[in-house]
């Protein structure tokens, strides 16, 4: 019994060791190919990101920012709600937010990204919108960037109080 059970150990450490990553076997050059190669994939396949023609506006304080809209679900959700009126806050010093009333559908929906100056995204667990004046140093697959603003990203680092934002989708 003790032999099978060694046995059975044994070939399960076979099998995990031979299910691991080559990477190791790469060279630095190969590895830096490989990198390359998944990220030009990644910018070439459609992705949560695949910008469309939508274009919202964002109106507060005499000031008007475009926004373009990506095509995904959230996106989607978040276009059929407008037109909106929400007050933003800041926070952490690297983005505006607000909680939007009712949460959009990020069924599915898994990010990667690293939020960057000027994206409009959508935090699932919190159910609130967010526009970041700053990047942030930490992606997480619960942020789901619903667009890029177009005009106005710096509007957002001079505010310093709440402010009321009315949020619009524009015709072509």
């Amino acid at each position: 019994m003790k032999k099978l059970l060694c046995l059975g150990i044994l070939v399960m450490s076979y099998a995990l060791a031979a299910c691991s990553s080559n990477d190791n076997n790469l060279s630095e050059t190969d590895r830096g190919q490989n990198v390359s190669d998944k990220s030009n994939r990644t910018q070439e396949e459609p992705t949560e990101d695949s910008i469309s023609e939508i274009r919202i506006k964002l109106s507060f304080n005499k000031e008007e920012v475009l926004v373009r809209m990506y095509d995904n679900p959230a996106s989607r959700d978040f276009l059929s709600q407008l037109p909106l009126t929400v007050t933003f806050e800041d926070y952490l010093g690297k983005e505006k937010i607000s909680i939007l009333q009712k949460k959009l559908s990020a069924d599915n929906v898994q990010s990667q990204n690293q939020p960057k100056k000027g994206d409009f995204a959508y935090f699932s667990p919190w159910g609130n919108l967010d526009i970041f004046y700053k990047g942030l140093e930490d992606a997480t697959s619960d942020l789901i960037i619903l667009g890029q603003i177009e005009s106005g990203k710096k509007t957002f680092e001079n505010i310093d109080s709440d402010f009321t934002v009315s949020i619009e989708k524009l015709t072509n």
